[in-house]
């Protein structure tokens, strides 16, 4: 089996990675990024030839940096399979609304996707693939493929520590993709959880929590202590989310609910609530969030930024001029947690996606195996 770099592996964003064996061609996830003018470094590497010959696309959640791309690869001679949970399915029109064209949401709207389902086996030509829940999301699922006598794993993004959702340990492999977006970050989950609700408490007068709709939303929805606001347009969607119990960890729906059903509501051309206001995305590029993080920056109300912070973001451009502060909330592996998945998964060879070339060099120091100095365009045999 061979595996084909197209994008997230030496740099951050556009996660995208093909799987080959004979003649069958699969992609795994196909994401844009957000750090980059549309063009060609904001879509997969991907010509148009060898999109023509993908079989499947394997999307593991719908966040942009995996699935944004999606219409651009039908607008650009895909016409294979396209496989996803039906939870990933029903978010992936709103991921596409911000971050495609029009044309490419159209044509990604028009098309069929098969529904799979975590921890069901299923093949596409000679490759087996099995899938299980990562942590991270409603319907998010690593991918774990078999051919020819070896065997690929691909976290896609993941939570072994979630103290909301279930992640599903991954078979043995002989390479292993680990998500790697928090670098050599070693603080556990608990101890970033409480310096948020310290945070929160010391101020009252409220906050914009920017965050991705999928995922990050329900954790705060857990975390969170103070009152609690969202944008009327989220209610749908995180009541879908909590009510996926199967992805949950067990006995935490009952208080998720509560949580929602409880939450003040805030639209635009309101004030600011005095509470935590959770608004998707989580950057200011798109959503509710872009006008409540501009209506916080007139007014200096408090912003609290908890994931990634592209860089030209609205979310970055007021953390660097001191309007935002900065408080990361795991929704991705500490350094320890991909050491114990490496290992646990016996992979003689690992590759760390979501991280620049930099970053994967200062890993290679505690994960054997890793191989670094790849990029997109490059392959490496399974």
């Amino acid at each position: 089996m061979k595996l084909t770099i197209h994008g997230g592996i030496g740099e951050k964003g556009r996660t995208c990675v093909g799987a080959a064996q004979g003649a069958t061609r699969l992609l795994l996830d196909v994401g844009i990024d957000t750090g980059v003018a549309r063009g060609p470094g904001y879509y997969p590497a991907l010509t148009r030839a060898e999109l023509s010959l993908i079989d499947a696309i394997i999307v593991t959640h719908a966040h942009e940096d995996h699935v944004a791309a999606l219409g651009w690869c039908l607008a650009n001679g895909f016409a294979g399979r396209i496989l996803m949970t039906a939870q990933t399915a029903a978010e992936t029109d709103a991921v596409l609304a911000a971050y495609a064209t029009p044309e490419e949401r159209a044509l990604a709207r028009q098309a069929a996707v098969e529904i799979i389902a975590a921890g069901a086996d299923f093949s596409i030509g000679p490759i087996a693939i099995r899938t299980g829940r990562t942590g991270h999301v409603v319907g998010g699922i690593w991918c774990h493929l078999s051919a020819g006598g070896r065997r690929l794993g691909y976290c896609g993004d993941v939570v072994p520590e979630s103290p909301v959702f279930a992640m599903d340990p991954l078979p043995p492999c002989d390479l292993i993709l680990l998500d790697a977006s928090y670098g050599a970050d070693r603080i556990p989950t608990a101890e970033r959880g409480a310096a948020i609700r310290r945070w929160l408490a010391a101020h009252p007068e409220g906050a914009v929590l920017p965050t991705p709709l999928s995922g990050r939303s329900i954790e705060l929805l857990g975390l969170i202590e103070t009152p609690i606001a969202i944008h009327p347009a989220m209610r749908e969607a995180l009541e879908r989310q909590v009510a996926a119990t199967a992805w949950l960890k067990p006995g935490l729906a009952a208080t998720l609910s509560a949580r929602l059903a409880g939450a003040l509501i805030w639209e635009e051309r309101q004030a600011l609530p005095p509470a935590a206001l959770i608004v998707d995305d989580g950057m200011g590029m798109a959503g509710p969030s872009r006008p409540a993080l501009a209506q916080a920056q007139a007014s200096r109300h408090p912003v609290l930024l908890t994931g990634g912070i592209p860089k030209g973001s609205p979310a970055d451009c007021m953390l660097a001029a001191g309007e935002a502060q900065w408080l990361r909330f795991p929704t991705h592996p500490t350094l320890p947690e991909n050491v114990a998945i490496a290992a646990a998964s016996g992979a003689g060879h690992v590759l760390a996606h979501s991280c620049d070339a930099a970053t994967a060099l200062t890993l290679a120091a505690d994960i054997p195996g890793l191989v670094t100095g790849l990029a997109p365009g490059d392959t490496i045999e399974v």
